[in-house]
């Protein structure tokens, strides 16, 4: 079935909200986890849970479709600046006439064109309602794509240098680089609004030195920039756990897992994590940001945990080190849709990641409590067998540090802000005497499409056959109206679609249809073929490549996917390397999002809906290693 889009929503005192289909007015928040509503057909107070709140009631949730894909990345940008110029105005308490003309002055825009905008937005709180509208003269624009481009390259490469050249200067260079094309020349006041348009961060990063950015930007040691409520700045980072995990039916040992963690740096609480026995990779990412949007209730009843853990919305900024998972295309866009800007560890500033890396080793210390611990360097582990020892499945690793951080960290004392996790972070949302929150952040409904949002993707061409991507085919009847077609204007260009996959379960791939805008999952052309990794697809290839195999096809895939499976169960009792296999393979099982359909039934409901209408695995981090190994 197509994947829609729900909408966003802030949670504050006078809101509209349905519960159970049920339609309530929010008259207080009491907490974190709870509000105070009346029920609009029979005024009865009742106190409800928050993450079971929603926008609308179940028979009309079908939303907008999402167009995360559909949308041309420089409209993306337009609407981005949108955002940015009417960012101060929305939902502002007591916003008058004067406030709104003051931000058309300074940014020469028209007060109703500001208008129209905040109307549009704190309807919608997405920032597609912000993206330009075809026009019945669609293709003609104020300026020409050329002349858009010139002032691109002029303030890329004229004033976003040391140089700090001056408006009128780039645009003369404008001026010159449009004579020289026989182009007629934007006004000097164009050329102003895109600059003005620029982050002020960007401006500083770009434009002044290592010392003027750093005094510029606050950079001190022990603080960090910008960091004055929660979600405001998250911190993720990955780690090998020191702790060797066993299967979970032989409960013999595998190997360490990977842990990938997010933590709002105002509060200090842990808002994200995601553990794998894979290395980290862009996936690892998506799945802890994924995991630090949503509320986590369903996760904590899964582990029958009775703690709260009322992090969830979208982060205004998350901070990273500089690590390649971080500037792909897939991130980059999820980022676009959801609002949150991506920044880098600043280099030779290792104190800018300390926060996540203090964290990280404040969980080591109590991991090296646990049986199966390998410590955190050789010597300490002397005369320790953590093989001999180790006695947790993954599954179990995960329990226990979900509890660890719900009923203890969150509610232990922090030198670093004086107070608990926990406290600090209430204290941010809902205020207290000495100050005023920010309130609740948005919420979103859909969590399935933001994880899809959240996966990498590849653009491929539809076929005859369908879809193929590293050498296995997808079909669907979907596909069909979408065979050999061309990129418009260009008949001899073939055109490429976005396809989203979970390296977890490769057996579907998420199709965007960008006439209909909305995503399809499509399975395995051949449906008898069972369900792979993207990690055991790798290992297959490479082992037919080393065997002189030159044109790899399907059918030696999974004939070779069936033998190593066969292998590895024989062994599994006698090998580590097996029960890792089989452990990894189970594990991914468990966590993927691919729909488990058959394709007939999925078939069905897709012709119904038409009828209606790479990320590379990536090295640790290198620092933060180096800190553990010296440890």
């Amino acid at each position: 079935m197509a994947r829609t889009k729900k909408q966003a929503f802030t949670l504050q005192q006078g809101c509209s909200v349905y519960h159970e289909n049920n339609h309530f007015i929010v008259l207080q928040i009491i907490n974190l986890d709870y509000v105070l509503a009346e029920r609009f057909e029979t005024k009865e107070i009742t106190r409800l849970r928050i993450s079971e709140l929603s926008l609308q009631p179940r028979d009309l949730q079908t939303q907008k479709l999402s167009v995360i894909d559909a949308i041309a990345d420089e409209d993306w940008q337009i609407a981005q600046q949108r955002l940015e110029i009417i960012q101060p105005l929305v939902h502002k308490q007591g916003r008058t006439t004067q406030d709104v003309q003051d931000v058309a002055d300074q940014y020469g825009v028209h007060i109703n064109t500001i208008y129209k905008w905040l109307r549009l937005y704190e309807a919608d709180s997405s920032l597609m309602v912000l993206s330009p509208k075809k026009r019945s003269d669609a293709g003609r624009k104020k300026l020409s794509a050329e002349v858009e481009s010139i002032i691109d390259q002029c303030i890329e490469q004229e004033y976003l240098t040391k140089q700090k050249k001056s408006v009128a200067a780039v645009h003369k260079i404008v001026r010159l680089e449009c004579r020289n094309a026989g182009l007629d020349t934007p006004h000097i006041n164009t050329v102003r609004n895109r600059i003005k348009n620029l982050s002020d961060e960007l401006k500083i990063r770009r434009r002044m030195s290592e010392q003027q950015i750093h005094s510029a930007l606050h950079m001190n040691q022990g603080e960090f920039p910008h960091a004055d409520y929660p979600l405001a700045v998250i911190q993720i980072d990955h780690t090998p756990v020191d702790l060797i995990l066993v299967d979970d039916v032989y409960r013999l040992p595998i190997e360490r897992p990977w842990v990938t963690m997010a933590i709002d740096v105002y509060s200090r609480m842990v808002v994200g994590f995601y553990i794998s026995f894979e290395r980290p990779s862009a996936l690892s990412v998506g799945m802890c940001l994924s995991n630090a949007i949503l509320p986590k209730d369903k996760l904590l009843a899964e582990y029958e945990i009775d703690a709260s853990w009322p992090c969830w919305g979208v982060p205004r900024t998350v901070h990273a080190d500089n690590a390649k998972e971080f500037r792909g295309n897939m991130l980059k866009k999820a980022s676009q849709e959801y609002r949150f800007s991506i920044e880098w560890r600043p280099v030779a500033k290792p104190h800018f990641g300390g926060h996540i890396e203090r964290l990280l080793g404040t969980f080591a210390k109590e991991i090296h409590a646990l049986p199966g611990t390998t410590f955190s360097n050789t010597s300490q582990r002397q005369g320790y067998d953590s093989e001999k020892k180790s006695a947790m499945t993954l599954k179990e690793f995960e329990h226990w540090l979900m509890v660890l951080i719900t009923q203890s960290y969150h509610h232990k004392l922090h030198t670093g802000i004086k107070t608990t996790p926990y406290k600090k972070f209430e204290q941010g949302i809902l205020g207290n005497k000495e100050t005023k929150g920010v309130g609740l952040p948005r919420k979103i409904e859909d969590e399935e499409t933001l994880r899809i949002n959240f996966l990498p993707y590849v653009e491929r061409t539809v076929q005859d056959y369908g879809v193929r991507i590293d050498d296995i085919y997808y079909y669907s009847d979907v596909l069909r109206v979408w065979v050999n077609a061309t990129v418009e204007g260009r008949s001899k260009l073939k055109r490429k679609f976005i396809c989203r996959r979970d390296p977890r379960d490769i057996s579907t791939i998420w199709f965007f249809d960008p006439q209909l805008k909305c995503y399809f999952p499509i399975p395995y052309r051949n449906t008898s073929y069972p369900s792979m990794t993207i990690w055991e697809l790798k290992k297959i290839q490479k082992k037919l490549k080393e065997e002189g195999e030159e044109h790899i096809n399907e059918d030696m895939i999974f004939k070779a996917l069936e033998k190593m499976r066969e292998i590895e169960q024989e062994a599994v009792i006698k090998t580590k390397k097996s029960r890792r296999a089989v452990q990894r393979r189970k594990h991914a099982e468990e966590n993927s999002i691919a729909p488990q359909v058959s394709s007939t039934s999925e078939s069905n409901k897709q012709q119904e809906i038409l009828k209606e209408d790479g990320d590379d695995d990536i090295e640790p981090f290198d620092e933060m290693l180096e800190v553990r190994r010296d440890s």
